[in-house]
């Protein structure tokens, strides 16, 4: 039979890492009889714990949520799971979760096991984190906090909302359902009361106005992919110019380089997929496509090929000059002739 200590140890482990035990389940893995359960979790009680229990045959002990947090029990993969975490959190565009995280890492680090610190200590040190784009502008957790219990609850949502263009707020008024996180950047999906419409809002320009409410049924969401239907809002509705290009590469190794926040694919056989994506101009979009690396066909618009054709003719006019045979005369609409193009779109 364990020890009383290591027995309660033991038993608040059990009860962390399942959602309910019975009183034969817990007395069987202990080994020791109901009876010493029982005086075990009021042990727990008295330490602070709070373990709930519902009589009964059917009734059991579950940790509930007390006042304050309680210590945690964590196997070797869990710490080493929760240390690298908590590293890598300040990257996640949350303000002061950086400052947080590096005050939770230094208590957990404090108390690793060395073989654990070791561990934690070499991934972190050969490890180098990648961010693509410019740095987010930092959400605030109590924001994101609200909106979740908001979205949770079922209740309406007023905001001040900060566009893109201007930055002049609009009042909003909508019923959140989903919060999604993707590129650094979290989105709020609701359905606009004023719009009646399925909206995407980006979090850090949501200044909420309580009171909320009131409570409302919830509606059939816009998509069952809730990240692909905030990736295709970002990469491409957002955008004046819109394109699809079939891409000649496997689905996989075209998603190792393009983003979702860089447009949505979807397979079109076994050695090509389908990119659709936006950019600001079409001149912006010649410039997208290409930084893909892959060779590609246009699919639409028909105005990007020739887009493409006037970037082609640009580039080889450049080259003859740096090659110094000079550069060809341009056309009557301004455009420099180069070799014969197909006639697809392919380029």
């Amino acid at each position: 039979m364990l020890e009383t200590s290591a027995r309660l140890l033991r038993l608040l482990s059990l009860l962390q890492a399942h959602r309910e035990w019975s009183g034969a389940e817990l007395a069987e893995r202990l080994g020791v009889t109901a009876r010493t359960v029982r005086r075990d979790v009021d042990r727990l009680r008295e330490l602070g714990y709070p373990v709930d229990a519902s009589p009964g045959t059917g009734g059991g002990y579950r940790l509930g949520a007390g006042a304050e947090l309680p210590p945690l029990l964590l196997d070797d993969d869990e710490a080493v799971a929760v240390a690298v975490g908590l590293r890598t959190a300040a990257g996640q565009g949350i303000e002061g979760i950086d400052e947080a995280s590096v005050r939770a890492l230094a208590k957990l680090e404090q108390v690793l096991p060395h073989r654990l610190r070791r561990r934690v200590g070499t991934l972190n040190a050969f490890t180098v984190p990648m961010l693509r784009g410019p740095q987010p502008s930092a959400v605030d957790p109590a924001v994101l906090t609200e909106l979740a219990h908001l979205c949770r609850d079922t209740e309406r949502l007023r905001f001040d909302y900060r566009g893109h263009g201007d930055g002049e707020p609009t009042r909003r008024t909508v019923e959140p359902h989903r919060l999604v996180c993707t590129e650094r950047r979290w989105y709020l999906v609701a359905w606009d009361l004023d719009r009646a419409d399925w909206r995407t809002f980006r979090v850090d320009r949501i200044t909420p106005k309580p009171p909320h409410g009131p409570r409302f049924t919830p509606r059939t969401p816009p998509a069952d992919d809730l990240a692909a239907y905030v990736s295709r809002g970002v990469s491409t509705r957002a955008y004046a110019s819109r394109a699809v290009v079939r891409l000649l590469v496997p689905l996989a190794e075209a998603a190792e380089r393009i983003s979702p926040s860089a447009g949505t694919l979807e397979a079109d056989g076994p050695d090509a997929c389908v990119l659709r994506t936006g950019a600001a101009n079409l001149d912006v979009m010649v410039v997208h496509v290409l930084m893909t690396g892959f060779a590609f066909e246009v699919l639409e618009p028909a105005e990007l090929i020739e887009a493409i054709r006037a970037a082609r003719d640009r580039l080889d006019a450049s080259l003859a000059r740096a090659a110094g045979s000079g550069p060809r005369t341009p056309d009557s609409a301004g455009r420099t002739p180069g070799p014969p193009s197909g006639s697809g779109g392919a380029w």
